[in-house]
This record gives C-alpha cells, structure tokens and sequence, in this order.
C-alpha cells in the first residue's frame, strides 16, 4: 500500500464530464428494463475501481460482480475478494475477459441472480425468456472486451481509451442472456487520493491528467514493498531494491533509456515501466487491500 504521507496531490483528476451524467441518467432510465446489474471490477483493484455511487442508483435491483483482468491479479488475493464480497451477500466471479477464463460460470451465476424474477413472470403467465442485465463499469475496466467475448465478438467494437463512452445498445445471446450495454460511469471526485494514484496505476485514467512521473515514481516503491521478487525479476535486480528515483534510473540503464552522454531518459523509463505493470509483465499485482472482514455493511 501506499504512505499516504507521500501520496501527491492531483486535482486535475477531480473531474466528472458531462457524459458521464448523461450516463447516470440513462442508468436510472433504463433500470427497469433489466433483472440483474453486472458491476465490472479491476481485479487488481476491486474497492478502487468500484463507482461509490452505484448501489444508491441500482437500489433494491438484483446485482452482481465480475472481477475482470483476473489473470493480471494475485490469486490468492482474488480467492479472498470473493469471499469477501460473498460475506456481504454479493456474487462475484473472476473473469479473463480476454481469453474467456470465467464466462461461462459468469452467464451462470447472471441466470441463477435473475431466476426469481423470470420465474415470476411466468407464475404470472407472461411467456419464459431470457435473463436481461445491464453490465457496468467506471471506463477502461474492460466491458467491450467482456461483452465481445460474450457475444462472439461480432456486436461491439472495444475502445481501450479511457474516458470513451458509447449509447446504450442491447445485445442478444440465444436463450439464455440479453444485455443492455451501457456508457461507464466514473465518479464526481477523486476524495480517496489512494484510489485515484491505484485507478492511475491500472490505465482506467487517461495519462494526459496527471503527473505521470509523480505516479510511476509511487507505482515503483509500491510493487517494491509489496512485490518486490517480481520487481527484481522483470529486471534481473539482485540484493535489496533502491526506491525512487535510483530505481527508475536502475531500470533506464538495464532497459537502455539513455540519452547523448549515457543520460537516463526517464519518460522512457516511466512508459516501460507503466507498460510492464498494465500487461501483467510485473507479476500478478492486486493493490487493494481487503476491508476486515467483520465489516457491517456495503464494500462501498
């Protein structure tokens, strides 16, 4: 985890453009039209990626997480997030959206969330069809990639900037699933500077809105405290690990980011860096830190 007396300050990340609103509408619109809300997670970042607003605009509505970019996660982390929600009375399921490790368990447990009400509907004489849910997500957590998996990859198109929305679209599979694909939703301020610096790390924020050095600089010192064997590994590092500043240049010099006089170019470095944690090359990471689990409440 993060000192928080050494997290920075990043106001330019305070930010909620009107998409974005225009999205909690349509959510608050269309709620009605679903059985079940899918929340799409970072599993490397399960409490930071998680919109703090979502259960007030959901309500009493049936939902359910996916825990995507799994295979990027600790195991052993993901294990316990699961339990963790389950204590809360939540499904959660990991998912590679990727490779489509956790689809099939996830149209699963979507049915079985759904059943009371498709079963009623029936008891009341309307006709048996599919379950319908609605999948959420703050940008960049990777709903496209979920959703073309899920529909074979012939319905949408992933968009892997941050901050890109679309309009809703509904998207058909067979019998047993109809979705309505709706425009990510992030937050109206980054309070917890912790879960905007964790939201920076896994890309779900564009680069251009913060100091990147700033950013990479506490990404090296937290992989250091918290995996510091992968870190050594990734680039052949033996003995105790410099911080900071010396440990980005250590990683310029192995990984050739020099200059005219054997200067480190350091955005070089820090582009690397980002580009080795975000693809996995660094070990499966996962950030957050689990709640107690004596918690009495929401994971919100």
């Amino acid at each position: 985890m993060i000192d928080n007396d050494n997290v920075i300050d990043i106001p330019s990340l305070q930010w909620y453009p009107g998409h974005m609103r225009k999205a909690e509408r349509l959510v608050k619109e269309n709620l009605k039209l679903v059985d079940v809300v899918v929340e799409l997670l970072d599993a490397r970042i399960p409490l930071s990626s998680a919109n703090p607003v979502l259960r007030e605009i959901v309500g009493g509505k049936p939902r359910l997480i996916v825990l995507n970019k799994a295979d990027l996660a600790d195991e052993t982390a993901t294990r316990t997030w699961v339990k963790y929600f389950a204590a809360q009375g939540i499904t959660a399921v990991p998912v590679d959206a990727v490779k489509g490790h956790g689809v099939k368990e996830l149209v699963q447990a979507i049915a079985k969330c759904a059943k009371p009400k498709t079963d009623k509907l029936v008891q009341h004489g309307a006709k048996a069809r599919a379950a319908r849910c609605m999948i959420l997500g703050i940008p960049n957590v990777g709903k496209s990639s979920l959703i073309n998996r899920l529909s074979g990859g012939t319905k949408t198109k992933v968009e892997n900037r941050p901050g890109v929305t679309r309009a809703k679209q509904w998207i058909r599979l067979g019998a047993q699933l109809e979705l309505l694909d709706m425009p990510g939703i992030l937050w109206p301020k980054f309070e917890d500077q912790q879960a905007a610096l964790h939201l920076a790390f896994t890309g779900a924020i564009n680069d251009n809105v913060y100091d990147v050095a700033s950013v990479v600089l506490l990404l090296l010192n937290t992989l250091r405290e918290a995996y510091p064997a992968d870190l050594a590994a990734r680039y052949r590092m033996e003995g105790d690990l410099p911080s900071g500043t010396e440990l980005l240049e250590e990683i310029g010099r192995r990984r050739g980011c020099l200059r005219a006089g054997g200067k480190i170019d350091y955005e070089k470095a820090e582009q690397i860096v980002l580009t080795d944690f975000r693809s996995g090359r660094l070990g499966r990471v996962t950030l957050d830190s689990l709640p107690d689990m004596s918690f009495d409440g929401d994971v919100r």
